[in-house]
């Protein structure tokens, strides 16, 4: 299972920079955990830059993988996951999410860098 970052999805949605390297983890969505926190963030930013059917939008393209909401189990272990790597709050349930279901984490945002289960997307190198 593959856990896609909210900024993983805002650049495959966007087709930004690093789209083409999150495409492999999205190609398959049977195999892709979506936890209720990156629908927030990936609506809310959606929603603010192009809109609320871009929100909408993205909100469909997401839920085509397995939606993890957020309950009592998970909340409690993203506190303690928040605790032990100081992880903000939505990247710990992100994080515990993953973890709770074993699932490999996909992104490029420096608060999960080098943190077990994480393969972190890097950005290519500067063209000269």
């Amino acid at each position: 299972m593959i856990l896609v970052d909210s900024c993983g999805w805002l650049e495959a949605i966007k087709g930004a920079g690093l789209a083409a390297s999150y495409a492999p983890a999205l190609a398959q969505p049977d195999e892709v955990l979506v936890p209720t926190v990156c629908l927030l963030e990936v609506a809310r930013v959606m929603c603010r830059e192009r809109g609320e059917q871009a929100a909408a939008d993205a909100i469909a393209a997401m839920t085509l993988g397995t939606v993890v909401p957020l309950d009592v189990t998970l909340a409690a272990a993203a506190a303690l996951l928040g605790e032990r790597t100081a992880l903000p709050c939505a990247d710990s349930v992100i994080y515990a999410t993953a973890q709770a279901h074993g699932a490999e984490v996909w992104t490029h945002d420096e608060h999960f860098r080098g943190l077990p289960g994480v393969r972190f997307v890097e950005s290519p190198p500067a063209a000269d």
